[in-house]
């Protein structure tokens, strides 16, 4: 206890603490919401890490750390709940969330940014990277003719247009307005599909409206994929399905710049991890074989069920 107290008598360790709790940052975004140099943030991190008090993850050339509550011995957990009820009204602590937020309106105004300028070549890259097939990968989970689907992070509408012809209902979700635009331009005759532009991690929809969510190469630009997919365990019916379709772990460190990506694919552990917590079974992770064609990483699909109505309660 004397330990743990010690390496948590630094207002500046407490700080770390504080903005990793609930968000996985890298050392520069820390430098930013703390306003110290990376020589300062390093050498507090490295106490914090040798004793547990974060974990970090590698992607690509950078490194991530977050506060791994389940780690914490219960003993641990309780001092440093203490020290957060203690600190609540501070307003360092107070300053800190402030940046913080604008920190992470900066991940998204980066992937934002991509789309706005690429909605007229964003079709043509994605074949480039992908190939002309990933697509079907995810539909395979048959659709019954009468189910509501939404197609979240819909681009251009492609995906939407195929899942029209075999749902009764397509709503399709999408947080750039130029991607809407294409969106709608494709989409004109058909009857049976909602457009919206909205966030993921904000959907305008009602709770248990969806028999089935596609989330097609979108959550790689999120900056709170847990978030989102508890928003769309929300939307989702008893027994609803997600099909997630995105990239394996790569170390291709360019996409940041590129297309606004802002994380480098995902492992197997980290996407059945952010399911189960956003309320969901795993039902499927499948590693998919690269397209010959395609310049991009591999490709994966996982599938998330809902739960029965019984098993909430």
């Amino acid at each position: 206890m004397l330990d743990w107290m010690a390496e948590l008598g630094d207002l500046t360790r407490v700080r770390m603490l504080s903005a990793c709790s609930e968000h996985e940052l890298s050392v520069a975004e820390l430098c930013a919401v703390l306003q110290v140099p990376q020589s300062t943030a390093s050498r507090h991190l490295k106490v914090l890490l040798e004793n547990q008090w974060v974990m970090s993850r590698r992607e690509g050339t950078s490194r991530f750390y977050q506060v791994d509550k389940d780690a914490l011995p219960p003993t641990a957990r309780r001092l440093w709940k203490l020290i957060q009820q203690q600190c609540s009204d501070d307003g360092t602590l107070r300053d800190d969330e402030a940046r913080l937020e604008r920190v992470l309106l900066e991940r998204q105004t980066q992937s934002q940014a991509f789309f706005a300028s690429s909605a007229g070549q964003w079709d043509k890259l994605k074949v480039e990277l992908f190939g002309n097939h990933f697509d079907v990968s995810g539909f395979l989970a048959l659709l019954d003719p009468s189910s509501a689907v939404g197609d979240l992070g819909c681009g251009t509408g492609k995906t939407a247009e195929l899942l029209a012809a075999f749902a009764r209902k397509v709503v399709a979700v999408d947080a750039s307005g130029a991607m809407i635009k294409a969106a709608r331009h494709r989409l004109r005759q058909h009857s049976n599909i909602e457009l919206h532009r909205a966030q993921l991690e904000d959907l305008p929809l009602e709770d248990a409206s969806l028999d089935v969510a596609f989330l097609n190469l979108v959550l790689h630009h999120v900056s709170d994929p847990l978030r989102a997919l508890r928003e769309v365990s929300r939307v989702l019916k008893p027994m609803g399905r997600l099909v997630l379709v995105d990239m394996q772990q790569h170390d291709r460190n360019e996409y940041r710049q590129q297309m606004g990506h802002v994380w480098l694919g995902f492992s197997q552990g980290q996407i059945s991890d952010w399911l189960r917590q956003a309320g969901l079974a795993v039902v499927h992770f499948v590693n998919l074989p690269p397209d010959p064609s395609s310049k991009g990483p591999s490709l994966f699909v996982a599938t998330g069920q809902a739960h029965e109505p019984a098993l909430l309660q």
